[in-house]
């Protein structure tokens, strides 16, 4: 009974998908679609999570919503740790020599956060799709490819953003995204 549901739904589904593929007109092929899609992320995650952390007040980068969890100073070291390697491993660029500590400023903390994204924005430039298949390790020993490497970059943005938003309201300050259009 399950299956058979299954395979209703999913014929509903592919009947839909086939309609409105009829009515669309053909979109034109993407050059580098992988890489050219997280490039498109960077811009935005760059402007967001920046904008998260500098609305943290400086006392509150000492913050943790439980014992157990990291503070917000700590997921931004780890932020801007995550950039620097991911893009650098991506692009065959060295990453930057950054020495950050959780006790670190916020002005310290949030200029390396920046300062990251720029890394990236600079490492990825010339990152197309023809060496999506190559090889890489991660993280010691941890090996995957290069659009494994693009897709974990663009996961730990949407992740660690996330992060971000949930300690931002947990001191009754609205996220970037979540702030009124200017003028309205």
């Amino acid at each position: 009974m399950m299956k058979r549901m299954g395979s209703v739904a999913a014929a509903l589904l592919l009947a839909g998908v086939a309609s409105a593929a009829q009515d669309a007109a053909p979109a034109a092929p993407v050059a580098n679609p992988v890489s050219s899609t997280v490039k498109t992320q960077l811009m935005r995650y760059a402007k967001i999570m920046v904008a998260a952390a500098d609305a943290m007040p400086a006392e509150k980068f000492a913050y943790k919503p439980t014992p157990e969890m990291n503070t917000f100073a700590h997921l931004t070291v780890h932020i801007t740790m995550a950039n620097n390697l991911l893009c650098s491993k991506i692009s065959g660029q060295a990453a930057p020599d950054v020495k950050l500590e959780d006790t670190d400023g916020k002005d310290k903390l949030v200029g390396a956060l920046k300062a990251s994204f720029e890394f990236c924005t600079t490492a990825l430039a010339g990152v197309d799709d023809s060496k999506l298949s190559d090889s890489l390790t991660l993280f010691g020993t941890r090996q995957t490819s290069r659009a494994g490497a693009l897709i974990t970059l663009s996961d730990d943005w949407y992740d660690h953003y996330g992060t971000q938003a949930v300690y931002l309201r947990l001191n009754g300050i609205l996220p970037p995204t979540a702030q009124p259009a200017p003028g309205k």
